[in-house]
């Protein structure tokens, strides 16, 4: 599988409006554009994640969670996360790490440098058990029993 965006490269800085907009920060908390190709046969589902194991949680931190995406679905627009632009039907956000659903952007500790990782997950099934209270780490345990390929990109921010 092949991830991209057109806000970011892998690797690039993550833009200002894909900032949280909170602690300390004054982003514009939009996530950004995805785009996925080279998907696995048998691909049912979808699922995307943001996730910084950089975080001082000894756990990581979830910024993003998104499940049971069409089978057709080849693109989030920017803001879909943020619900500036909507999800396709029957998707849902999970829970982050912020304790709300849909996108939270970067924020790190002053001083220190994150990784943001953006995942996408082809799964083998039409969806998986999860709703909008489900944690990061319920929604990859759930990933983990049916994922057929995934890709990744990676913003960094300090």
């Amino acid at each position: 599988m092949k991830l991209t965006s057109l806000d970011f490269n892998d690797g690039d800085k993550l833009p200002l409006r894909h900032v949280f907009n909170g602690m300390g920060y004054q982003g514009d908390n939009l996530s950004p554009h995805l785009a996925w190709d080279e998907v696995p046969e048998g691909t049912k589902s979808f699922v995307i994640t943001c996730f910084d194991p950089d975080a001082p949680t000894g756990s990581g931190w979830w910024h993003w969670g998104v499940a049971n995406l069409p089978a057709d679905a080849r693109t989030l627009p920017q803001g879909a996360g943020s619900g500036v632009a909507p999800l396709p039907a029957g998707a849902v956000h999970t829970r982050t790490d912020f304790g709300s659903q849909g996108y939270g952007g970067a924020a790190p500790p002053k001083g220190e440098s994150h990784r943001y990782i953006f995942t996408v997950y082809a799964l083998d099934v039409d969806n998986i058990e999860v709703d909008e209270q489900a944690s990061g780490a319920m929604l990859g345990f759930n990933v983990h029993f049916h994922k057929l390929g995934s890709a990744s990109l990676t913003a960094l921010y300090a």
